[in-house]
């Protein structure tokens, strides 16, 4: 499940990786400034993020971080766009796997476990 989750995320992030700044107009719009950096962010932590929790390294940071940004969804489309539980239900989900790996690691067959590091 983390390397699906994972690759998942990393595939969400590709053409946010590509254009680093493109979504500064989207995470101002929800009250995060400067949006440049905010955007940066964004792509870095479902990129980089995505592949760190697929490969099992530093898995509890990405997935905090990842499930920190599909919190921000979850407002999004519930309270935003007003779509209630049906726009945020995906959200929801994909948030409570990444809470999941941040609670709980990413088990043995981890690069984490492999190094003897965990956080």
């Amino acid at each position: 499940m983390r390397v699906v989750a994972g690759l998942a995320l990393v595939t969400h992030g590709y053409g946010k990786i590509m254009n680093p700044f493109g979504a500064a107009g989207m995470v101002e719009s929800l009250g995060f400034y400067p949006g440049s950096f905010w955007s940066l962010l964004l792509a870095l932590t479902e990129f980089v993020g995505g592949l760190f929790i697929a490969i099992g390294f530093l898995t509890r940071p990405s997935a905090f971080a990842a499930f920190f940004v599909l919190m921000v969804t979850v407002y999004f489309h519930w309270i935003v766009k007003a779509e209630g539980y049906g726009g945020s239900e995906l959200s929801i989900i994909w948030a409570s796997i990444m809470l999941f790996f941040a609670i709980r690691g990413g088990n043995r067959h981890s690069v984490d476990a492999k190094i003897g590091r965990e956080f």
